[in-house]
């Protein structure tokens, strides 16, 4: 692991700290209502990531935790209300919010959940109803 990239990043004040090492399984737009909601935006820019490659290095006793599903357990800062990142467990990966981390070459490969998109984008990158099969979804893919 010590000649894999390593990134930094951290909530809105800083009280927790963490990194990722290596190369995220996956990089896109989330479209899905919770996103949206927990991230006050028309649509949330996710890396997903194995948990063997995060670490928080600082503040775990400040993180937060909430579950409106099984599948999602969204952490942030006690302290700033900043969000940090989602464990889901039902995937094994863990979804580091792109914005944190400053370093990343941020490159999406697709958009998820975009049947419940309220911002259309014409980028090129394949737009998924829900989620690709092999993550339990349709599979389908929407028009642009």
């Amino acid at each position: 692991m010590s000649d894999a990239k390593s990134h930094s990043g951290s909530c809105f004040c800083g009280a927790v700290q963490f990194a990722v090492t290596g190369e995220p399984v996956a990089m896109g737009y989330c479209h899905c209502d919770s996103c949206r909601h927990w991230s006050a935006g028309p649509v949330n820019a996710f890396s997903l990531w194995p948990p063997s490659n995060f670490q928080i290095t600082k503040g775990a006793d400040n993180v937060a935790n909430y579950a409106k599903t099984p599948g999602s357990q969204r952490k942030w800062c006690k302290t700033c209300g900043g969000h940090v990142f989602t464990d889901h467990p039902q995937m094994g990966l863990i979804d580091v919010y792109a914005a944190v981390l400053p370093t990343l070459d941020f490159k999406p490969a697709l958009h998820v959940f975009y049947g419940e998109t309220k911002l259309r984008i014409k980028d090129g990158l394949p737009k998924m109803k829900d989620v690709p099969a092999e993550m339990g979804g349709s599979g389908e893919v929407l028009p642009e």
